[in-house]
């Protein structure tokens, strides 16, 4: 994924949320520059532009502050968004249920009916952060993502790990339909060796 300069590319609208401390900031401004930066709370918004290859349209990113003062605002970005980055602290396991309510309440609202989801499960640099399997069924994600095409990222934002592969994801997502999402994870776990009880656990925390 580019972050130089280049022609002007055909934006999408990208919404991240997330609760306050999830690093969602620091994940944005590590993919952009590189650089590991010292936030603090967001208070607004964050807009950065990120290049894709040529057969997706770039992505104007929003990073909305997760405070809770900040999260009724949520709803006035939510227009014309073609893709969701919801950021996890997988860590912080004492807060994952306020994380659910919030990704609950978010994907209930009518604009953003099937509209993709990408969940950056943040700190899995980090000793004792929860597993991707484990974050999955903690947060209800095959019950909450029900009729909308989603996966788990897990990355650090502090490492860059998993961040260019996780915005290529949802870059993916939003030009592909989510019939043809769904059969191409069967075939690549089916080309892989996988069996059929293997590809139902993949694909409940896909």
């Amino acid at each position: 994924m580019g972050m130089h300069e280049s022609k002007p590319q055909q934006q999408a609208h990208v919404l991240m949320l997330g609760l306050d401390g999830a690093g969602k900031t620091t994940l944005l401004y590590k993919l952009k520059y590189n650089e590991s930066v010292v936030t603090v709370p967001t208070v607004g918004f964050n807009v950065e532009t990120l290049e894709t290859d040529r057969s997706s349209p770039g992505l104007t990113v929003w990073d909305v502050g997760g405070q809770k003062k900040m999260r009724p605002h949520w709803k006035h970005h939510y227009p014309d968004t073609a893709g969701l980055v919801f950021v996890v602290d997988s860590w912080d396991q004492k807060r994952l249920d306020e994380a659910r309510k919030e990704l609950r309440r978010v994907l209930r609202h009518e604009c953003l009916r099937g509209v993709p989801l990408v969940i950056f499960a943040n700190k899995q640099d980090l000793h004792e952060a929860m597993s991707i399997e484990a974050l999955c069924l903690t947060l209800y994600l095959e019950k909450l993502c029900e009729g909308r095409a989603w996966f788990v990222q897990p990355c650090s934002a502090t490492t860059g790990m998993g961040l260019e592969e996780g915005f290529r994801r949802i870059a993916y997502l939003m030009k592909t339909p989510f019939k043809q999402t769904q059969e191409d994870i069967k075939v690549k776990m089916r080309s892989k060796g996988f069996s059929i009880t293997a590809l139902k656990k993949f694909l409940l925390c896909r």
